[in-house]
């Protein structure tokens, strides 16, 4: 019986209709079929990686990482909206094309975020075109816009 749940768990993170990644200190310990798909990478390619193959920039990896630490619910839920790159693997040709994705989830302990956690990726892309070359300054100030910031606080 365990046998079969284990496969029934794996079928379904596998086979989600959203791009889902399991993390432990900002690392990618595994990842589902629509994450790949929406990457345009292999599992090779994202296994083991930092999240930061999927940024921009190494600045833009940064700032979200400390956004999420005093973000974070009590619970440890986070999302938002941000830009995100796509990845040059043999699904897509759009090697390092930039989209919206929204990302939400959780860290397993809110008392340290990065350790371990449970994201889900969503490509925006089709809702939301990314029509010019923003510099990274500028995709973070639209993130924090679309998160309701006011001009002030940002």
């Amino acid at each position: 019986m365990a046998d079969t749940l284990a496969l029934d768990y794996r079928t379904a993170f596998d086979l989600a209709p959203v791009g889902m990644v399991l993390s432990r200190h900002r690392l990618m310990v595994d990842c589902n079929q629509q994450l790949l798909a929406m990457f345009g990478a292999e599992r090779e390619q994202l296994i083991g990686q930092s999240f930061e193959v999927l940024y921009p920039t190494h600045d833009e990896f940064e700032r979200t990482g400390a956004r999420i630490v005093t973000a974070l619910d009590k619970k440890g839920w986070y999302a938002d909206d941000r830009v995100m790159k796509r990845v040059d693997g043999p699904q897509r040709a759009q090697h390092g094309e930039l989209f919206w994705c929204h990302v939400s989830g959780r860290a397993l302990d809110p008392a340290q975020p990065h350790a371990a956690g449970i994201w889900a990726f969503e490509d925006l892309s089709a809702k939301r075109k990314l029509t010019v070359d923003f510099t990274a300054r500028e995709r973070e100030i639209a993130a924090l816009l679309i998160d309701g910031l006011t001009s002030k606080l940002i």
